[in-house]
């Protein structure tokens, strides 16, 4: 009994993720065999080549083609050819930068650490994507985001954008993937969502398995699929099994070696089962990673994930719902300190890996501080980075000796610079112990990456101000930061008692199926649209004094190659190369004032569809979409019968 433990699309393709290694390890401890596949990596290898591109091109072209055929656009035609406008000026020399590109990632020629190199490959990457995006439109492709208009709505949907003409990773599934797990004959096929954006091609994969091998037992898990299935009821679990046999919700590693066990009963697993949480991890091996495409990602040298703990010892933020939970977070549990320290020293003598990304819900700083003292004294070269609280045991001499055990980097929830909003959702710490662990880790040379939102309900104008100037102020101690707007959950403590936290209305479109999106209004609007409209102008200014990029690249949070510069020039290094910026690169595109107004326009149009179906109609499907897009006027081609002149 043979099992494929898969990681699939859309995800950072810089570093592997844990959940495939620790699986893997898991099983291979129990004498079981095991082929780990980080098909994201293997996909988007394939994607972003020249070769691969220039097949973009010739579809981008020929539905380019198709449109100015046309007599006029209908709003859905606009909005596909506004896209395919936008990627003509990738079309011209892309495909010939690609490869040097991912070459630049991977260490190759020692121009990793040049800004200008680094920053010009990173935009020929992400303009890779968007001709890919553009080629399948109205797909929208990047390393954290992959959906189309009606993903996940329902089954139907799923398999609708499951087809090959619809999903860029259709044929490195097919005609790769495939064949693997036939030669390899394989029985059990594990498929791993950790984040959103992994969905829709798992359940594309899935259906390609299902076809391929009708007998083969499908299993999903993760911490994505988990926070799917458990808003769902067994009638509509049933239905969003679709291609798979079985959904495991929750910590997967005891429950899928049952599942493996039963399987050579002749037992196969079907529906929802509940995962069995591991609360001993001593019992627990490290991760395995023999097998993973460690030379493939894009990345100079491995930065290789590890779990020291599981769940969150503080588990009360109304905000929250993170893990592997019905609600909140997932309980506390730690592995023992020498345990981490010798998994640590094998897996980076085995994979000559010098960074370590801590990878857990939260760490205890105390746990943390012994940690690093047995690092030190074990003599280990290694270095980590984290995400941590930023509580008052945060004191200059625990983070001098977090620095001397290796510590590169935190990552700490500051969430805002309000007494009431901090108050409000249950936060823990006071406002002057978080400005006292940001100082005192800069102070020890330790990158203190500051973690905020906005939006939170009832929070006024002045005090999202006040998480500003929380920033403004620290601005020369913190390494980097985000600042996002609110979002709600469904298993957060806030979803679990909306009246006290001042809001109104609460509701799941109807149509979607998959309750993907919670939606809410308050009581009282708490800010006008102007002062919206001023933070995000605040947010964009403070924004200009770091050398900023979208995840996964340097300049984000908690990434690995934040971490990997981190190491190379230091903690300040993202506030000393705001300056950089690439000269030029491929995606640089000047286009008419016509196609400029059909563009503005268009997405005016299309924003307030979605206003009518979500807030007004509370009722999405492709009908409903298609009807208020019908009753748009159609457009003439921008300059198509216009006279040629001289």
């Amino acid at each position: 009994m043979k099992t494929a433990l898969i990681y699939p699309p859309s995800a950072d393709p810089t570093a592997p993720y844990l959940s495939v290694p620790m699986l893997t390890g898991y099983l291979r401890a129990k004498g079981l065999e095991v082929m780990p596949v980080d098909a994201n990596i293997e996909a988007y290898d394939q994607l972003l080549r020249k070769s691969t591109l220039i097949s973009m091109v010739k579809k981008a072209v020929s539905r380019l083609a198709g449109l100015e055929k046309k007599a006029s656009l209908s709003h859905t035609d606009q909005l596909s050819y506004i896209r395919l406008c936008r990627s003509k000026q990738l079309m011209r020399n892309l495909p010939e930068k690609i490869d040097d590109a991912v070459a630049v990632m991977r260490g190759k020629g020692d121009r990793f650490y040049d800004p200008i190199a680094y920053e010009t490959a990173l935009l020929t990457i992400n303009d890779g994507l968007a001709l890919i995006s553009a080629a399948f439109s109205p797909v929208a492709l990047d390393f954290c985001y992959y959906n189309t208009p009606f993903s996940l709505l329902n089954i139907n949907e799923i398999q609708k954008d499951a087809k090959a003409q619809r999903n860029p990773f259709y044929d490195y599934f097919e005609n790769t993937l495939a064949p693997r797990l036939s030669q390899g004959k394989i029985d059990i096929v594990g498929i791993s969502m950790a984040f959103p954006s992994q969905i829709q091609s798992a359940y594309t994969l899935a259906f390609i398995v299902r076809r391929l091998f009708p007998d083969m037992c499908i299993v999903a898990g993760g911490p994505a699929i988990t926070q799917v299935f458990v808003k769902l009821n067994a009638h509509e679990a049933a239905n969003a099994l679709g291609p798979f046999d079985s959904v495991v919700l929750f910590e997967g590693e005891e429950t899928l070696y049952t599942i493996i066990s039963d399987m050579k009963k002749g037992i196969k697993p079907q529906g929802i089962i509940q995962g069995k949480m591991s609360e001993k991890l001593e019992t627990l091996p490290a991760p395995d990673f023999d097998g993973m495409p460690l030379d493939l990602y894009f990345s100079p040298e491995p930065v290789l994930p590890y779990d020291p703990a599981r769940g969150c010892y503080w588990g009360k933020c109304a905000f929250c719902h993170y893990g592997l939970s019905k609600t909140g977070t997932a309980h506390y549990r730690e592995r023992p300190i020498q345990h981490v320290s010798d998994h640590l020293d094998h897996l980076a003598d085995k994979h000559r890996c010098r960074i370590f990304y801590f990878s857990q819900d939260t760490l205890s700083p105390k746990t943390a501080l012994k940690l690093a003292t047995a690092f030190r004294d074990s003599g280990a070269t290694f270095r980590f980075g984290s995400d941590i609280r930023p509580e008052p045991h945060l004191t200059k001499e625990w983070a001098k000796a977090m620095a001397a055990g290796g510590a590169l980097s935190f990552a700490l929830g500051i969430e805002s610079g309000s007494k009431r909003i901090l108050a409000k959702i249950n936060k823990g710490v006071k406002i002057e112990d978080m400005q006292a662990a940001v100082a005192n880790l800069a102070g020890a040379g330790i990158a203190a990456e500051c973690m905020c939102f906005t939006h939170f309900p009832t929070e006024t104008y002045p005090e999202a101000l006040a998480t500003l100037e929380f920033l403004n102020k620290l601005n020369d101690k913190i390494a980097l930061f985000m600042c996002g707007e609110f979002g709600l959950d469904s298993g957060a403590g806030i979803a679990l008692d909306p009246d006290h936290y001042g809001l109104s209305d609460m509701w799941h479109v109807t149509g979607d199926e998959f309750i993907k999106t919670l939606f809410f209004l308050e009581k009282k609007p708490s800010k006008s649209m102007d002062e919206c409209e001023n933070l995000d102008d605040a947010v964009n200014d403070l924004s200009r004094s770091y050398w900023f990029h979208a995840y996964p690249w340097a300049g984000s949070l908690s990434t690995a190659h934040s971490l990997l510069w981190y190491d190379h020039y230091g903690p300040d290094v993202f506030r000393r190369f705001a300056h950089i910026r690439a000269p030029y690169h491929a995606g640089e595109l000047k286009r008419k004032n016509d196609i400029q107004t059909m563009e503005g326009k268009a997405q005016y149009n299309e924003g307030r569809i979605w206003q009518i179906l979500v807030y007004e109609k509370r009722i999405v499907s492709a009908k409903d979409y298609k009807t208020l897009a019908e009753s748009l006027p159609h457009v003439g081609i921008p300059g198509k019968g216009r006279k040629k002149h001289g």
